[in-house]
C-alpha cells in the first residue's frame, strides 16, 4: 500500500504572517513590543470644552449624513453631544460606515478637533458605538504593519504579557541599587506591564519620550543584557588562538619608518606600538583605530601591515 502523502500545513493567516514577519513568535517577543505612543479613551470630553487641535473623545448623536462629490467624494457626519456640533469627514470609506454612522446612531469618537469657517471638524476620526464601561488605563498604540489591525495586535500582545517568563535578571543584592537610580522599586514585569497598559494620570511625554522611571528600568536591562554580551564575545575571543607576529630587526617595518617623507606624532607612535604588541600575542587582535581625517590612520595600518608581511 502506497505511504499516505502528509498533511498539508495549516494555512497561516495574514495576521499571524505578518507576526512573523515583525519576529513576534515568543511571548517574550510580545511582551518586549512596546507602544510608540498611546491614545487616551479613559475619558469623554464635551465638545464645548474642546480646543482647536485638541485630540479628544467625545460621545453624541448623529444627526446628518451624506456624501459629497465636490471638491472630491466624501462622507459626512454630524454629531451632536448636546454641548456644540462636530462634523466628521471620511474621504475613505465603506458602506460599514455608513451603516454604522446612521443618523440615529449614538456613537463615541475620537479625533482630533480643528475649527473653521463651517464649525468644528474632524478629519477620518476613529469611533466605534456608544456604550460600555470607559477603559481604565491609557490604549497602546504598536508598531505594526498594514496586515495587522492594532486590536488584533493589543490581544496578542496582552496575552503574550501575561505567559511570559518575566523572572529578575538582575541579581538581588544589586537591584537596590538599580531601583535608586531609576527612582523607585521597579522590577522588570512591572514595568513592561506598566508600559503596556499605563494609567490614565501618567504624562504622556514621559512615556513618549521615554524618560519615565519604568523605561529607565528597560533602559538598565538593555545596557545590562548589552555589556554581558559584549563580555561573552570577549572571552570568547580570548580562548581563540592566532599566529604570533613580530617585528624583525632591519625588516620592512623599520625600512618602512626609515623613507617616510615625514616624522610620526606622538599619538601615531604609540598607537603604533600598542598595536604591535596586540600582533605579537597568540590570540587575535580585536581593536578600532579612530581619528579625524587626516590623523595618521593610513600610516598606522600600513606599519601594522609591515609586520604582518614580515612574519
Amino acid at each position: 500500500m502506497p505511504d499516505a502523502k502528509p498533511a498539508p500545513a495549516q494555512a497561516l493567516s495574514a495576521p499571524q504572517k505578518a507576526l512573523l514577519k515583525l519576529g513576534l513568535t515568543r511571548d517574550i517577543d510580545l511582551a518586549l513590543h512596546l507602544p510608540l505612543r498611546y491614545e487616551d479613551e479613559t475619558r469623554l470630553v464635551r465638545l464645548s470644552d474642546a480646543r482647536d487641535g485638541q485630540t479628544v473623545q467625545v460621545e453624541g448623536t448623529v444627526t446628518h449624513q451624506e456624501i459629497t462629490l465636490r471638491p472630491r467624494r466624501q462622507l459626512l457626519v454630524t454629531l451632536d453631544d448636546g454641548s456644540d456640533t462636530c462634523t466628521l469627514r471620511f474621504f475613505s470609506f465603506y458602506p460599514s460606515h455608513q451603516k454604522a454612522l446612521a443618523v440615529g446612531a449614538r456613537v463615541r469618537v475620537r479625533g482630533e478637533v480643528r475649527g473653521g469657517f463651517m464649525g468644528r471638524t474632524m478629519m477620518h476620526p476613529a469611533f466605534h458605538a456608544a456604550g460600555g464601561e470607559l477603559p481604565d488605563a491609557l490604549t497602546p498604540v504598536y508598531p505594526t504593519s498594514a496586515q495587522l489591525p492594532q486590536a488584533y495586535l493589543r490581544k496578542v500582545v496582552a496575552s503574550g504579557l501575561a505567559r511570559a517568563d518575566l523572572s529578575e535578571t538582575i541579581p538581588p543584592e544589586l537591584l537596590g541599587s538599580l531601583q535608586r537610580v531609576v527612582h523607585g522599586t521597579w522590577t522588570l514585569r512591572d514595568a513592561l506591564r506598566y508600559l503596556h497598559h499605563p494609567g490614565p494620570d501618567v504624562s504622556l511625554d514621559a512615556l513618549e519620550d521615554r524618560s519615565h522611571p519604568a523605561w529607565q528600568r528597560l533602559k538598565a536591562e538593555e545596557l545590562l543584557a548589552q555589556q554581558l554580551s559584549q563580555l561573552t564575545a570577549k572571552r570568547e575571543r580570548d580562548a581563540l588562538r592566532a599566529p604570533v607576529l613580530r617585528t624583525a630587526p632591519g625588516g620592512l617595518h623599520e625600512q618602512l619608518l626609515a623613507v617616510l617623507p615625514f616624522a610620526l606624532t606622538g599619538a601615531q607612535r604609540r598607537v603604533g606600538e600598542e598595536i604591535a604588541r596586540d600582533l605579537a600575542r597568540p590570540v587575535p587582535m580585536h581593536r578600532l583605530l579612530q581619528g579625524d581625517v587626516g590623523s595618521g590612520k593610513t600610516v598606522v595600518a600600513a606599519l601594522a601591515a609591515a609586520i604582518a608581511i614580515d612574519s
